[in-house]
């Protein structure tokens, strides 16, 4: 029998107001000098300050709020400079993303003999320096679980992750006041981002028994969720249930991973700069699709827990079931469906294929292997 493992946050807590229990972390950890990321949106927004009275409260406090949108290797190499005579004895990471993935890779450099480039050529190298919480204020990334960070690499005008259990965050907290005022625009493509990662989980080459619990809860919750988080601001009982989904997703990457929809989309996020949760989107129904045949029965298999009232239809019908709702979802959520509008022309397919292709920590998980013509095929259905 093959053996199976996940690894997950140690600590975990969910629920309206559960932001209250960073104080006990804090004071748990003995923390006396605490780094925060964060970005400017996120302090303008007022969504920071209670975090911040309460790190300040019990140590000394040091906030970087500077870090660009899906940022670059100088980017995160600049920050880690800036902070490494700090010290610090616990790193938050409230945000995004981006935002969470700078906070995870400088609780493993930061008082390293090792470093970032280092890491990008053999992340097996990385060891926890630092204890972590992530607060995310999206619903969707997952990198509040997930043991991956991902780094722009602008000479390769593309992305590159970074993968080691060391980054796993020692606490999460799901409070749904973080998100929600959340602009239905980034619930809709972090939402999706997160609904692919539970889709691309449970169909990947990889997938267990245990990442599959993972992806099937949180493809459920995002399902049926995601329409009414986007279109009633004040329905935080969806939002809850997304960042439920979103987190639950992320523990599917960690013992699965995701596929060809993700790398596909880091080029577009690489070179066109196209927000990850929108060029997940746009790939999303197109990806499944190709990958139908190979696919199918666990496609009816996620059906059959997501809708169970489709249990009488045949396989094929509930795996075209979840694509034709993943094309609804990015349809009602007004998601572009098209590269167009981003500036992406004709002429640049061929940078696309050959970029996509070279995503091979990703495309080894694909259920069916894509040649570079199946890769130009897909492309082309987007442009």
């Amino acid at each position: 029998m093959r053996t199976n493992q996940i690894t997950i946050p140690a600590v975990t807590y969910a629920g309206e107001g559960s932001i209250e229990t960073l104080r006990e972390i804090i004071q748990k950890e003995h923390a006396k000098s605490i780094l925060v990321f964060t970005d400017k949106g996120i302090r303008s927004f007022g969504l920071s300050a209670g975090i911040e009275k309460i790190c300040a409260e019990e140590g000394a406090l040091k906030v970087v709020d500077d870090l660009t949108a899906e940022p670059a290797v100088s980017d995160i190499e600049r920050v880690l400079r800036e902070v490494e005579r700090d010290r610090p004895d616990l790193i938050v990471g409230l945000g995004g993303g981006s935002v969470m993935d700078a906070a995870k890779l400088a609780s493993i450099l930061i008082g390293a003999d090792y470093t970032l480039r280092d890491l990008l050529a053999d992340a097996s190298l990385a060891k926890k320096q630092v204890k972590s919480v992530m607060i995310p204020t999206t619903c969707g990334t997952g990198s509040e679980a997930t043991c991956n960070a991902i780094v722009a690499i602008p000479e390769e005008e593309s992305k590159k992750g970074i993968v080691n259990n060391c980054m796993i965050s020692d606490y999460v907290i799901l409070d749904v006041q973080m998100i929600a005022k959340l602009p239905p625009k980034i619930i809709a493509a972090t939402g999706v981002d997160a609904l692919a990662h539970c889709v691309e989980c449970f169909t990947s080459k990889k997938a267990t028994m245990l990442s599959d619990t993972y992806a099937k809860e949180g493809a459920c919750k995002i399902f049926h969720n995601i329409r009414r988080a986007f279109s009633a601001a004040d329905d935080l009982a969806a939002k809850q249930e997304m960042l439920l989904g979103a987190y639950y997703g992320g523990i599917a990457i960690t013992g699965s991973g995701t596929t060809a929809v993700h790398a596909l989309s880091y080029p577009l996020g690489g070179k066109y700069h196209i927000a990850h949760g929108i060029s997940n989107a746009i790939l999303f129904a197109h990806v499944m699709e190709f990958n139908k045949d190979a696919c199918v029965e666990r496609l009816a298999e996620l059906s059959d827990a997501v809708f169970p009232e489709l249990a009488k239809k045949s396989t094929e019908e509930k795996a075209a079931h979840i694509i034709e709702e993943i094309t609804a979802i990015v349809c009602d959520t007004e998601i572009p469906t098209s590269l167009e509008e981003f500036g992406v022309q004709p002429e640049d397919l061929e940078f696309l294929v050959t970029a996509g292709s070279q995503q091979t920590r990703l495309l080894v998980n694909n259920c069916k292997e894509l040649s570079l013509e199946d890769i130009r095929y897909i492309y082309k259905k987007v442009l």
